[in-house]
Protein backbone atom coordinates (compact mmCIF):
# COMPACT_ATOMS: atom_id res chain seq x y z
CA UNK A 1 0.00 0.00 0.00
CA UNK A 2 1.19 3.26 -1.36
CA UNK A 3 1.16 6.41 0.62
CA UNK A 4 -1.56 8.19 -1.79
CA UNK A 5 -3.37 5.06 -1.38
CA UNK A 6 -3.59 5.34 2.65
CA UNK A 7 -4.16 8.96 2.71
CA UNK A 8 -7.39 8.23 0.24
CA UNK A 9 -8.58 5.49 2.60
CA UNK A 10 -8.45 7.72 5.87
CA UNK A 11 -10.11 10.31 3.64
CA UNK A 12 -13.25 7.95 3.16
CA UNK A 13 -12.95 6.30 5.75
CA UNK A 14 -13.97 7.82 9.63
CA UNK A 15 -11.43 5.91 11.97
CA UNK A 16 -8.59 7.93 11.52
CA UNK A 17 -5.59 7.09 12.15
CA UNK A 18 -6.36 3.60 11.21
CA UNK A 19 -5.79 1.03 13.77
CA UNK A 20 -5.38 -2.03 11.45
CA UNK A 21 -2.36 -1.04 8.65
CA UNK A 22 1.09 -1.71 9.78
CA UNK A 23 3.03 1.13 12.01
CA UNK A 24 5.46 1.64 8.57
CA UNK A 25 2.73 3.36 6.92
CA UNK A 26 1.72 5.38 9.71
CA UNK A 27 4.99 6.80 10.20
CA UNK A 28 5.41 8.51 6.52
CA UNK A 29 3.32 11.32 7.50
CA UNK A 30 5.49 12.04 10.45
CA UNK A 31 8.55 12.08 8.67
CA UNK A 32 7.67 14.60 6.75
CA UNK A 33 8.50 18.02 8.24
CA UNK A 34 11.61 15.69 9.34
CA UNK A 35 12.45 15.79 5.29
CA UNK A 36 11.43 19.26 4.95
CA UNK A 37 13.73 20.65 7.44
CA UNK A 38 16.07 18.72 5.98
CA UNK A 39 15.52 20.00 2.59
CA UNK A 40 15.86 23.17 3.98
CA UNK A 41 18.64 23.25 5.63
CA UNK A 42 20.63 21.74 2.53
CA UNK A 43 19.16 24.36 0.30
CA UNK A 44 20.52 27.26 3.19
CA UNK A 45 23.82 25.59 3.48
CA UNK A 46 23.92 25.54 -0.31
CA UNK A 47 23.25 29.12 -0.90
CA UNK A 48 25.97 30.56 1.71
CA UNK A 49 28.40 28.21 -0.16
CA UNK A 50 27.57 30.03 -3.78
CA UNK A 51 27.24 33.42 -1.77
CA UNK A 52 30.95 32.56 -0.15
CA UNK A 53 32.30 31.35 -3.36
CA UNK A 54 30.94 34.47 -5.21
CA UNK A 55 32.52 37.12 -2.23
CA UNK A 56 35.67 34.86 -1.97
CA UNK A 57 36.28 35.14 -6.36
CA UNK A 58 35.14 38.96 -6.55
CA UNK A 59 37.52 39.62 -3.69
CA UNK A 60 40.37 37.76 -5.53
CA UNK A 61 39.63 39.27 -8.31
CA UNK A 62 39.59 43.11 -7.05
CA UNK A 63 42.43 42.88 -4.59
CA UNK A 64 46.31 41.80 -5.93
CA UNK A 65 47.16 41.79 -2.13
CA UNK A 66 44.25 39.98 -0.89
CA UNK A 67 45.61 37.75 -3.36
CA UNK A 68 48.89 37.78 -1.84
CA UNK A 69 48.02 36.56 1.64
CA UNK A 70 45.72 33.87 0.07
CA UNK A 71 48.67 32.44 -1.84
CA UNK A 72 50.53 32.23 1.78
CA UNK A 73 47.41 30.85 3.51
CA UNK A 74 45.58 28.92 0.78
CA UNK A 75 47.56 28.33 -2.38
CA UNK A 76 45.51 25.62 -3.23
CA UNK A 77 42.57 27.98 -3.67
CA UNK A 78 44.56 30.80 -5.24
CA UNK A 79 45.29 28.15 -8.34
CA UNK A 80 41.75 27.55 -8.36
CA UNK A 81 41.37 31.32 -9.43
CA UNK A 82 44.41 31.63 -11.79
CA UNK A 83 42.97 28.96 -13.59
CA UNK A 84 39.15 29.85 -13.72
CA UNK A 85 40.25 33.22 -15.44
CA UNK A 86 42.40 31.60 -17.17
CA UNK A 87 39.87 29.59 -18.85
CA UNK A 88 37.70 32.96 -19.04
CA UNK A 89 40.39 34.26 -21.64
CA UNK A 90 41.86 36.69 -18.83
CA UNK A 91 45.56 36.09 -18.75
CA UNK A 92 48.75 37.60 -17.33
CA UNK A 93 47.22 38.21 -14.15
CA UNK A 94 49.57 35.12 -12.26
CA UNK A 95 52.13 36.86 -13.87
CA UNK A 96 51.79 40.29 -12.54
CA UNK A 97 51.51 39.06 -9.20
CA UNK A 98 54.44 36.87 -9.45
CA UNK A 99 56.34 40.06 -10.55
CA UNK A 100 54.97 42.25 -7.83
CA UNK A 101 55.63 40.02 -5.38
CA UNK A 102 59.10 38.90 -6.57
CA UNK A 103 60.14 42.87 -6.93
CA UNK A 104 58.48 43.93 -2.95
CA UNK A 105 61.06 41.67 -1.38
CA UNK A 106 63.98 43.09 -3.50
Amino acid sequence: MTYLVWVQYCKQNSSFPPTHLPVRYMMARTMEPLAKKIFKGVLVVELVGVFGAYFLFNKMNTSQDFRQTMSKKFPFILEVYYKSIEQSGMYGVRQQDQEKWLNSKN
